[in-house]
Formats: C-alpha cells, structure tokens, sequence
C-alpha cells in the first residue's frame, strides 16, 4: 500500500552517492507514486481514526472496566455473589449477566448448583480466551449493544445482573436500556454502578467507550428509578446487606436491586 517514511529517509540518504542529474530523474519519476502513497496514507489513517471513535474495542475494556479509583464492578459481582445467593435463592437459577468480562461471570455462575447462566457483552468479542469462546459457541454468551433491544423474550430470565455498563450511558439510552433489562427478567434486576469521584480525578480519567464514564450518586438513581417506575427490592436489599455485613465486607460500587415490572 502506502510507502513508509523510514523508505523516503532512505532515499535521501542514498541520493548523497548518486549523480545530480540521475538522481533528478529519480525524483521525477517517484513523485507521483509519492504523492498517492500519501493521499492513501492519509485515508487509510481517517478511516481507522473513525472507527476507533465509533466503537469500544477490547483494548479498551481492559483498561476501561476499571473505573476513575481503580474499581471495576464486574470484580465486585464475583466477590458479592455469596451475598446475592442469600438474598435471591432460587431466584438465582437462571441470571442473565450484562456487562464487560462476562465470560468470567458467566463461567463462575455455571460452576453454581441448579444455576443457569448467560451473558451479555456489551462491546466486543474480538480478544477473549479459549474458555470464553466455548461460551459463545453454545450460545451462552453473545455481543449486544444494550442501547437497543436485547434479542430475548419478555422474563427470560429469573435475575438480570447488570455492571460497568450503565454508567457509559446517557439518560436519553438510560431510558432505554432499563426498561429492556427490566422486561426480560422475571424476579428482580441488579445494577453496580460506581461511586462518584472528585473533579479533579475524574478530569484524569480517560474517555472509554466512546464517552467518559459519568458517577452518578446514589440519589440520582434512586430519583431515576423512581421517574421510570422501577420499585426497590427492600427484601432482597435487606438481605444483601445482612449478608455483607456478616463478612465485613466493605462494596467498592453502588448495588441496587430492584423489582421487575409487572
């Protein structure tokens, strides 16, 4: 395709040994393939430019799953799932889990007795293991993007579990995303989201997913929920909590459980 510019200092370089006329007519033949060498540089680099912008690839993941404080809330569902065992029982029989990394979640869930478990990506699944990839192929795990709806029927699943994913969005998706999540459990939605960090680290932290993540209080969801008609699960939150404080165990992320619509 395009010449690299290591090649054009090369040229120069060589041209030191090489009469001035010849080294004339070299240049007058190179410089049009010079000249179209560049131009499809330059739109090779603005297409890939585009598509970084439009997309969250994997890369970003990694680095992104962990919000502004070094906390990623898909870690916080794997060291909370004892807890949520006690405050759902046999409404963990069968989670949907929505959210970065959720082979690892899913992979946990299904190592559960009596537990079914799937999984939604919400970015991409170009870079994941040989374990995640078995998952995919049984259909257990697919790539969505939650903006839209999500391809299951209504309460398809007892229990939604939803992490470091919300946060990315805008209350114009927000209102979207939560009613879909909402429709296809039976028994009760779960939300980690993050807990707001200063404006001078938040300023630090880099834009993942297209958008900077945006902590929302506590009192901010809870207003929202209430202005989409989603109720809190006060037994199952109870519960939680109960188990949470047996283990002294301190939540690195805000966790909200709520009911699903009847």
């Amino acid at each position: 395709m395009s010449r690299r510019p290591v090649s054009l200092a090369r040229r120069v370089a060589d041209s030191a040994s090489i009469p001035f006329g010849i080294t004339l007519q070299s240049k007058s033949r190179s410089t049009p393939l010079l000249s179209v060498g560049l131009v499809l540089l330059g739109a090779f680099l603005l297409i890939a430019y585009s598509y970084s912008g439009s997309g969250w690839s994997r890369g970003d993941i990694d680095a992104g799953s962990k919000f502004q404080g070094g906390v990623s809330c898909t870690s916080e569902v794997h060291q909370t799932l004892l807890f949520l065992k006690k405050a759902y029982g046999d409404s963990m029989h069968k989670v949907l889990h929505v959210g970065p990394d959720t082979c690892s979640v899913v992979s946990r869930l299904l190592k559960e007795e009596d537990t079914e478990a799937w999984g939604v990506e919400p970015y991409d699944l170009d870079d994941v293991d040989d374990q995640c990839k078995t998952l995919v192929r049984k259909g257990l795990v697919r790539a969505a993007d939650i903006k839209f709806p999500l391809p299951y029927r209504a309460k398809s699943f007892s229990l939604v579990i939803v992490s470091d994913a919300l946060d990315y969005l805008s209350p114009r998706y927000l209102n979207r995303t939560l009613p879909e999540l909402s429709r296809v459990s039976s028994e009760g939605l779960v939300i980690f989201t993050g807990f707001p960090v200063p404006q001078r680290a938040r300023a630090a932290g880099i834009p993942k997913f297209g958008r900077p993540a945006k902590m929302r209080s506590s009192s901010w969801w809870i207003r929202y929920f209430v202005q989409t008609s989603l109720e809190e699960n006060e037994s199952a939150t109870k519960k939680f909590e109960q188990a949470a404080a047996k283990r002294s165990y301190k939540p690195g992320c805000q966790v909200f459980h709520l009911k699903s619509y009847r």
